[in-house]
């Protein structure tokens, strides 16, 4: 379970993105959506270790895990997808699913990760993580990849853009397909409609703040109808899903 206490963050110039968030993250699904500059990708980064709040406590199966490293946070459990995946040259993608798995593992292994991102092995395995990849590609494998990982808790910030032709559906059996591994909890940064429709939980950020925290069926229905509540999210919960190659 992770709880995050009165988590507040300034960037520069004491300017103020996250303010005095209080949240628990037990549930199998867990979306988090809002308008644009809402300070969604920021908690996620939180959560992940990449930035350290300004105020306030992070814990972890009840651990203080809020001065950890991004590194630490990992091996307790934690997994984090990045809205632009990050490309590496000289690494290739059976070396990243190795680091992934902790393991050595062989082509029927990697080959049952890829394929479940749509994938296939024998084409990807050797390539490098470099430009020659796709957006659409690098995602696909990130997404393998934490799915490889296996951990308790597995953040996903936008895994819905770029990912081409995949269909929508398959993303939301792999998500399915890790909550069966794990036992633990996915959460999802997303406006997409689709996405919040699985989600247990949904919380709701604007202007840096928790506007709005409860069970899917109780909150997505104020967002879809309530223009008064959250306009920017409805309006984004309209919009296609970009395909990119």
């Amino acid at each position: 379970m992770l709880e995050l206490q009165h988590i507040s963050y300034e960037a520069e110039e004491n300017r103020e993105i996250l303010h005095d968030i209080s949240l628990t993250v037990q549930d199998r699904f867990v979306a988090i959506t809002g308008p644009n500059g809402g300070g969604k990708s920021t908690l996620a980064k939180i959560i992940a270790g990449i930035y350290t709040p300004t105020s306030g406590r992070i814990l972890l199966d009840g651990e203080d895990i809020t001065a950890l490293s991004i590194t630490e946070r990992a091996r307790r459990g934690i997994s984090y997808a990045f809205q632009q995946p990050v490309r590496f040259k000289g690494l290739r993608v059976g070396d990243l699913m190795n680091l992934a798995a902790g393991k050595d593992a062989n082509i029927a292994e990697v080959c049952a990760y890829l394929s479940e991102v749509g994938l296939c092995a024998r084409d990807y395995i050797d390539r490098e993580l470099d430009a020659s990849l796709s957006g659409g590609e690098l995602k696909r494998i990130e997404i393998a990849m934490v799915l490889a990982r296996g951990t308790a808790l597995s953040v996903f910030d936008e895994p819905e853009a770029g990912i081409d032709l995949w269909s929508f559906q398959n993303l939301i059996r792999v998500f399915e397909k890790m909550y069966e591994q794990t036992r633990g909890s996915i959460l999802i940064i997303s406006h997409q409609e689709r996405i919040l429709n699985i989600a247990d939980t949904i919380v709701l950020l604007k202007d840096g703040r928790l506007a709005e925290c409860g069970p899917r069926e109780e909150v997505l229905p104020r967002l879809l109808r309530n223009i008064d509540t959250a306009p920017p999210v409805c309006s984004m919960l309209s919009d296609p899903i970009k395909e990119v190659r």
